[in-house]
């Protein structure tokens, strides 16, 4: 693949990427930004201080909302652009429809799910403001783990199909790429800060939605770029019918 192809999936890229975030910011306002609110409820009737508020909350749930969604879409999108191009061929002989889709879905496991199941994502009002730098740094940890870990289960089966199939082969990967995260989540540390009189299902509400944004956001990546690829790597012959109606205008 020339640097030129690579530059135009890149473009592409970014623009799905912005396509998927404005669908994640619609998911994210609807399904995320009531949980936010009623955590934060809970927080101002729980809580014995009043911090003075640097930003509005209402431009917080608008534009601060828009800007990191789509922010974080366009700059994901590239980064998945770069890893289609160097993916296409090498993972399978798919269509770069199908490349790009099983190229979204597989990010979403690894950089989101995996770490998520560990780390799951917390409300306002969860969490102890002195442990964040450790939390954090836990959390990124998982999610290189989960990417580098899905990487290299994708080179082991590549290596083990010709000795014992294809099928054989992925069930093989995948099985070490969950053993290993098993590890991982047994022996890395537990946090655990959510309040004894948090709602329960305020917090299930929450992560539930932070997992649908996540899907929609590459979901819609998948199929918006599936398709921006489709059309510039196997572009549709011209048939001969539409050449005679230019040749006719003409």
């Amino acid at each position: 693949m020339n640097s030129a192809t690579v530059r135009n999936l890149l473009v592409r890229g970014m623009l799905a990427g912005l396509g998927a975030g404005l669908l994640a910011l619609i998911a994210a306002y609807f399904l995320g930004e009531p949980n936010v609110d009623s955590a934060i409820s809970f927080e101002a009737a729980h809580s014995h201080e009043h911090d003075m508020e640097i930003v509005s909350r209402s431009l917080q749930s608008t534009a601060g909302l828009a800007t990191g969604v789509l922010v974080y879409g366009v700059a994901f999108g590239g980064i998945a652009a770069l890893a289609f191009s160097f993916a296409l061929g090498r993972v399978g002989r798919f269509s770069p429809r199908a490349t790009a889709l099983l190229l979204s879905g597989c990010a979403l496991l690894a950089v989101y799910v995996v770490p998520f199941l560990k780390y799951p994502a917390n409300p306002p009002s969860v969490g102890n403001p002195d442990t964040i730098g450790k939390r954090t740094t836990l959390y990124f940890l998982m999610m290189v783990l989960s990417v580098l870990l899905a990487i290299a289960a994708t080179i082991l089966g590549k290596r083990l199909a010709p000795r014992i199939g294809t099928w054989y082969a992925t069930v093989g990967a995948v099985a070490a790429f969950a053993v290993v995260i098993g590890l991982a989540y047994a022996f890395l540390p537990v946090i655990n800060e959510v309040p004894k009189d948090f709602p329960a299902t305020l917090l299930w509400r929450f992560r539930l939605s932070a997992l649908a944004i996540q899907t929609v956001l590459w979901g819609g990546f998948g199929l918006v770029f599936g398709e921006l690829a489709e059309r510039l790597l196997n572009p549709k012959p011209v048939t001969a019918a539409a050449s005679g109606r230019v040749a006719v205008s003409s």
